[in-house]
């Protein structure tokens, strides 16, 4: 099981080491296990990070938090509250981020590194500022854009190519997600606050749904990507006959007024 420090615990929530603190001082968020004097957050700890700042974002307040957790905890087991939690807030990548360095990016991006490219990159979370270095979420993305460059492609096509992956994908998550929610979610559920049952109950179908829609996504992107590489490649090529039956019309010396 991953262990985190407190900087690195609020990080990977997109919070605040502050607000960590906060969630502690209020019972929402239970206190670390003490290494001497440094505090060691679990997975656990960062699953139950996610799904607090996911309720505050939808306008709930602590104490609507608290009472919720509460009804969790009086009538479930730990086990199920914390595999519910893991369910919702952990990533769902087995990606673990790497660093790289600014020197690291210009070995493997050259000029294309740029203080516009890297603030685009930093906007679109390609990376995330770390110190004097940059954490990398997703090295296999990284790695894409690598080999991309390599092929000949510049670094502002490799993001134009991430941020309209994250404008699309993003559109299709939230869509599969409000349905999955509606038709399978809602239909194991009878109220609006979950009890222990409805709390393992829908942890188990998170889980299953998660390499599911993964697959899905998977499937449909190659069917395209096989679609529209026919039609390009297509494109190309009616280019190249037309431009040789152009030339073989052509008789010699067309071109020469004067025959030269």
């Amino acid at each position: 099981m991953a262990e985190y420090r407190i900087d690195e615990l609020a990080r990977l929530a997109d919070t605040t080491v502050r607000n960590v603190r906060v969630y502690q001082d209020r019972g929402l968020l239970a206190p670390p296990r003490r290494q001497g004097r440094v505090g060691i957050y679990s997975e656990a700890h960062l699953a139950r990070l996610r799904l607090i700042g996911q309720l505050l974002r939808r306008g709930y307040t602590f104490a609507n938090i608290g009472e919720m957790f509460q009804v969790w905890e009086r009538g479930g087991d730990l086990s199920e509250i914390l595999g519910f939690e893991s369910a919702v807030g952990d990533a769902w990548s087995d990606e673990i981020a790497d660093y790289i360095s600014l020197g690291d990016l210009r070995e493997l991006f050259g000029k294309g590194v740029t203080p516009k490219t890297i603030k685009r990159a930093l906007d679109l979370k390609v990376l995330e500022r770390d110190g004097l270095r940059f954490r990398v979420p997703s090295p296999r993305l990284l790695h894409a854009g690598v080999e991309l460059v390599k092929l000949g492609m510049t670094v502002g096509s490799v993001l134009d190519i991430a941020e309209n992956l994250r404008d699309k994908i993003g559109h299709v998550s939230e869509h599969m997600i409000r349905l999955v929610a509606d038709h399978i979610i809602a239909e194991h559920t009878a109220g609006t606050v979950l009890d222990a049952e409805d709390i393992a109950k829908i942890a188990e179908l998170i889980r299953h749904v998660r390499p599911l829609a993964q697959q899905a996504v998977d499937a449909v992107l190659a069917q395209e990507m096989a679609n529209h590489l026919t039609n390009v490649l297509g494109d190309h090529f009616a280019e190249g006959m037309e431009t040789l039956r152009t030339a073989a019309r052509t008789p010699p010396g067309a071109d020469d007024p004067d025959g030269l």
